[in-house]
């Protein structure tokens, strides 16, 4: 999500102990900016190396660096991937290449220091001079065996990806009310909706000022010596609401896609604070529904447009609609009742019932902890029973056995980050991997100045007890110009068996390909980047999700459209791995509902950990030579004994990922890999 910091200048005075808190808000909603004062030294970012690992950044010599921008003729640099196709955006959603030219006409901007006291709009400003519009923001994807969901900011894109490399455009829903966060169950589509333009009927109007409404005086910025009444009139004159209609929708859309080329709006399920991202999921005791956790961060809705909502002191107010998620349960058979059924506060204390009682850390050494408001994005791995949440100012991980209830078990903070944004775990649910979008998205936070733990990936052991242990950062290691908005976003893993192989966006950064099997030393193994999106002025652009599903790699590109990649062998990467990891055939796949895969104990699975292991020294060349000879000559009775020399191995294994490699290979061998068994790792 693209996401612009509140006021520094706030702060500041959260350092000075006022009481006010930190709000994310969205760019792409942002129009104009007013001055605010400078922060004092004591607030100055503030990098201390980490304790953990840190991947090191790429030296002038990465072909990323130095690329030709342009919007649809940059220069590119890929390893361990090929391009197969690139589909613009269709008509409705494209850019005005005509309003792109007008503003490169004009003279280029002077330099913005992203750190530097971040601006806010004033409400009611508007900029001055041309606007390059390039269209609706691609956001979001969500899969089923033919079709991809592209979510954007106007709508969704829906292409038929039965041959990916002749990707087709099926239908397009046009329907705006924020970024558009995609995903699909059977026959239902799930849309989230958190901008003051959503309306009930999809429509593109809005919502215009009635005539003869008077204009709001713009608000005042505090001075360094405010009283925090003065600091909250100001916050709530900046996020003041729109005025209520009956029309507007904030929450979620459910369309009915069993007419792909008609999908039918079947029913808007609102809530008072809309929703920035949803995970659906299902609950194994019960058949006839499915379940949505709704992530919202959109200002609390008056009563007058939802009633109940409230904004209220948690202290003060049992049913206030910040400091919870929300929960929705649609009847599968019947999805127009769908409904709400729990507002949980999962960032309250168990024992005093304290709901803002989760405190995130100062963040870059700047002001002071302040309590955690809301998720940004919650996957699930519902094989284990747990989810992770990236909840801004917080990583925590909860219990979801029971799906309508869910609890916190665990909670970390790092000063080093600065937004929680997503979460992945690893197959075997021993790891997990959070997102940091510093900066919000819009901003360039890739360039050779940036600290690499900063906007980066961190990787965390789930200890048998289910604590979060801190093992690594991991940033993409190419630096960007400060014309490219650059931060850790949306991945997924590639499921490759015997390693951790995650595919992510780095938005104008590109995609990174990341092995994490050691939690403690993740590195890269491929990329594809484009230059930026205009070479003489920063424009938002780049991989917003970059997923794999079913052999191919799917990115969502801001400005450009969808691209479709694959991956190709490399030394890091073998094409026995890809094959294996392309045995993988998923009905769906939306990405925060993680799948948990069983690996098909089939000789294309042994060969991937022979070449594995062939990078080790837990089993000897010459074997690994020997058993490969056999496997292609589907020598039974060798075969059987390699299956032992295998199960040897395995006991003095130089590490433990070995050990799983070499265990399993003996299992397959054994069963002169034609078992039906699987095996999850």
């Amino acid at each position: 999500m693209i996401r612009s910091v509140f006021l520094r200048s706030i702060r500041t005075m959260l350092a000075l102990g006022l009481a006010t808190s930190s709000v994310e808000f969205c760019l792409a909603q942002t129009p104009a900016s007013a001055p605010e004062a400078a922060p004092s030294a004591a607030t100055k970012p503030v990098y201390t190396p980490p304790a953990v690992f840190v991947n090191p950044r790429s030296g002038p010599d990465d072909p990323r660096v130095g690329l030709k921008g342009g919007l649809y003729d940059a220069a590119t640099a890929i390893s361990g991937m090929q391009l197969v196709l690139t589909t613009p955006k269709p008509a409705g959603f494209a850019p005005d290449l005509d309003s792109i030219k007008a503003v490169d006409a004009t003279p280029p901007p002077a330099p913005v220091d992203p750190d530097a006291p971040r601006q806010r709009p004033l409400p009611g400003a508007r900029p001055s001079g041309p606007r390059a519009n390039y269209g609706g923001t691609n956001s979001d994807l969500a899969f089923n065996s033919k079709y991809l969901f592209n979510g954007n900011y106007f709508g969704i894109n829906i292409y038929d990806i039965s041959d990916p490399a002749r990707m087709t455009l099926v239908t397009s829903i046009v329907c705006p009310g924020g970024q558009g966060d995609v995903s699909v169950y059977g026959n239902l589509l799930f849309m989230s909706v958190e901008a003051a333009n959503g309306r009930m009927d999809c429509g593109t109007q809005g919502f215009p000022t009635p005539a003869g409404t008077p204009a709001e005086p713009a608000p005042v910025p505090p001075g360094p010596n405010a009283t925090p009444e003065q600091v909250a009139a100001f916050r709530a004159a900046m996020f003041r609401m729109p005025p209520a209609d009956k029309d507007r929708v904030k929450g979620i859309r459910i369309f009915d896609i069993s007419d792909i080329h008609n999908p039918k709006q079947v029913a808007d399920v609102q809530t008072c604070r809309g929703s920035h991202t949803h995970t659906i999921l299902t609950d194994p005791k019960d058949k006839d529904d499915v379940f949505v956790y709704v992530s919202g961060s959109a200002g609390v809705r008056p009563a007058e447009e939802l009633a109940g909502c409230s904004a209220g002191d948690p202290d003060k107010d049992s049913d206030t609609a910040v400091f919870t998620i929300v929960v929705i349960q649609v009847p599968i058979a019947h999805p127009e009742q769908a409904k709400v059924v729990n507002s949980p506060y999962i960032f309250s204390d168990p024992e005093s019932g304290k709901k803002n009682a989760l405190m995130n850390a100062p963040i870059h050494g700047q002001g002071t902890a302040t309590a955690t408001r809301g998720c940004h994005d919650i996957t699930v791995y519902s094989w284990l029973g747990i989810a992770g949440g990236a909840c801004s100012g917080n990583g925590i991980l909860l219990d979801i056995s029971d799906v309508v209830h869910p609890k916190r078990l665990e909670a970390v903070a790092d000063s080093n980050y600065a937004f929680w944004h997503s979460a992945n775990f690893s197959n075997d649910g021993k790891t997990v991997l959070f997102t940091d979008e510093w900066g919000g998205g819009g901003q360039p936070r890739c360039r050779a100045s940036d600290p690499m733990a900063w906007g980066a990936d961190a990787i965390f052991t789930i200890t048998p007890d289910r604590k979060l242990k801190l093992d690594a950062y991991y940033k993409m290691p190419a630096p960007q110009t400060d014309k490219e908005n650059c931060v850790a976003h949306n991945g997924s893993m590639i499921p490759i068996p015997g390693r951790n192989i995650e595919v992510q966006s780095w938005y104008q950064g590109g995609v990174s390909l990341m092995d994490y099997t050691d939690p403690t030393h993740p590195f890269e193994i491929g990329f594809f980047d484009r230059g930026p999106v205009d070479d003489s002025r920063p424009a938002l652009g780049g991989q917003w999700s970059t997923y794999y599903y079913n052999g191919y790699i799917y990115g969502s590109e801001i400005a450009r459209g969808t691209d479709v990649l694959k991956l190709v062998p490399t030394k890091f990467l073998t094409q026995n791995e890809i094959d294996a990891a392309a045995q993988i055939s998923l009905p769906e796949l939306n990405v925060q509902n993680q799948p948990h895969i069983d690996y098909p104990m089939t000789l294309l699975t042994a060969k991937a950990y022979l070449d594995q292991l062939a990078r080790g020294s837990s089993l000897p060349k010459d074997q690994i030579a020997a058993m490969e000879a056999h496997i292609e000559a589907k020598n039974t009775k060798m075969l059987h004994a390699d299956a032992k020399r295998a199960e040897k191995a395995a006991a003095a294994a130089k590490t433990p990922m070995d050990a799983d490699r070499l265990s399993l290979l003996s299992i397959i061998l054994k069963s002169d890999g034609i078992a039906g068994a699987k095996a999850g790792e």
